[in-house]
């Protein structure tokens, strides 16, 4: 079974360098595409891009919804979805417009790469997540070790955020003179 294929590997290595160069993402953003488009190519098993039909992204979007998240051991997360979906979506765009793609794709293909509305917004809400109580905060302030003066400073510094209720990013620019005692 084949582990690459050479066209394809081409066409990445530009558009990796377009998204790098051209629209300036970083290391990390690229390395989720290349892990978006490697799950899509064993799922066609190395199939060469110009033969691409809306059809295998209807498989794939099937197939992907069945797997298993390693670190949770349950199934993709709809966020996890949603993204890898966006990734491939944005890839085949684009792939629509370059030489030698452009009379074999369409560039309406790639919108099967979406997920249904209902989806897409369970995918994209905002989850509020719960502040520590203040007990958990007398804990972990009691948790804290104290014997040396980096850790004492560090126990001061979170009791400090605790009374004042100001913002980290606030607190590690204060000065002592901003503080009346």
């Amino acid at each position: 079974m084949a582990k690459h294929n050479p066209n394809n590997e081409r066409i990445k290595r530009q558009y990796f360098t377009y998204l790098k160069e051209a629209k300036r993402h970083s290391e990390a953003t690229i390395d989720t595409v290349a892990e978006a488009l490697a799950r899509f190519e064993v799922d066609t098993k190395y199939r060469d891009f110009k033969a691409f039909h809306f059809e295998q992204a209807i498989a794939f979007k099937k197939h992907l919804a069945e797997q298993i998240s390693s670190a949770t051991g349950n199934r993709l997360s709809k966020a996890t979805l949603n993204a890898t979906l966006a990734h491939l979506n944005r890839f085949f765009q684009w792939l629509a417009w370059q030489p030698g793609f452009k009379s074999r794709l369409d560039y309406s293909d790639a919108e099967y790469f979406n997920l249904s509305k209902k989806e897409t917004r369970v995918a994209t809400a905002r989850r509020e997540r719960q502040p520590p109580t203040m007990e958990q905060i007398r804990h972990t302030i009691a948790a804290m070790p104290a014997g040396t003066v980096i850790d004492m400073r560090n126990r001061a510094v979170v009791a400090f955020t605790l009374l004042t209720g100001a913002r980290d990013g606030a607190i590690a620019s204060m000065k002592l003179k901003h503080v009346a005692i």
